[in-house]
């Protein structure tokens, strides 16, 4: 299937200051199901709501886009005790959807964790738009403690892989480290239901805020290059080596 695609233009970058930032976009949404988005997902693209993009940048090559080889991902030592820590937690997953329940916990976690991000004060429709895909069969990871919703983990599901949309928790829960436990729990759907990757979206050197996806391993990446068109995934089975950069 031919889709067209645009350019978005120039705009400050979200994750480097001092950085302009475009996107190439899918423009035939109307064309997207699970099926063209798990082809767009191995060129590097990525989606927010119906949206399907990826960087395009002019000078800057920094986002790394970042998968997981399910099957022959192997938890690390501090992996295992968070998995063993939240042996308390009931666990359900279910359709997407975005509950008044669901939409507090959005907030409390942008509020304390991204305080400088314009989705601190977005609207539940707004956050509808952006965790949800009307093409696109997203699956919800509810995670609770003692009936109350402590984490929420959305998911989009494809033929060959998952992709982590986004994932939000209790912040005064830190020490549980439920975002790498929802991972986790990702890899472990994927895997068990015969799923080649997870894609954990993209992944920049020098942003903080994305540090934890250097943690699992082996991963693949795909290094944007000068000719977009040359790129491939690597396989990293080093521990260190997307951390540093090399």
């Amino acid at each position: 299937m031919r889709l067209n695609l645009g350019l978005t233009p120039e705009h400050p970058c979200s994750y480097l200051p001092g950085e302009n930032a475009r996107s190439l976009v899918v423009v035939d949404e109307e064309q997207l199901t699970p099926e063209t988005y798990d082809a767009l997902l191995e060129k590097g693209y990525r989606r927010s709501g119906d949206h399907v993009y990826r960087p395009w940048c002019h000078s800057c090559r920094a986002c790394n886009a970042v998968r997981i080889p399910v099957r022959r991902f192997r938890p690390d030592r501090s992996q295992r005790r968070c998995r063993k820590r939240n042996r308390d937690l009931a666990l359900e997953w279910k359709p997407a959807e975005l509950t008044r329940e669901q939409y507090q916990l959005y907030l409390l976690y942008q509020q304390q964790r991204h305080t400088d991000g314009d989705m601190a004060h977005s609207s539940l429709e707004e956050t509808r738009e952006f965790l949800l895909a009307g093409w696109n069969n997203v699956q919800l990871l509810e995670v609770r403690m003692a009936g109350e919703l402590v984490a929420a983990a959305y998911t989009d599901v494809m033929p060959r892989c998952l992709s982590a949309v986004y994932t939000f928790f209790r912040p005064d829960l830190g020490g549980r480290s439920l975002g790498t436990f929802a991972i986790l729990e990702q890899i472990a759907r994927a895997a068990s239901e015969g799923r080649d990757w997870l894609y954990l979206g993209y992944w920049i050197a020098d942003c903080r805020k994305m540090s934890y996806k250097s943690r699992f391993w082996p991963h693949e990446i795909r290094r944007p290059l000068a000719d977009f068109h040359e790129e491939t995934w690597e396989l990293i089975e080093k521990a260190g080596t997307l951390a540093d950069g090399s």
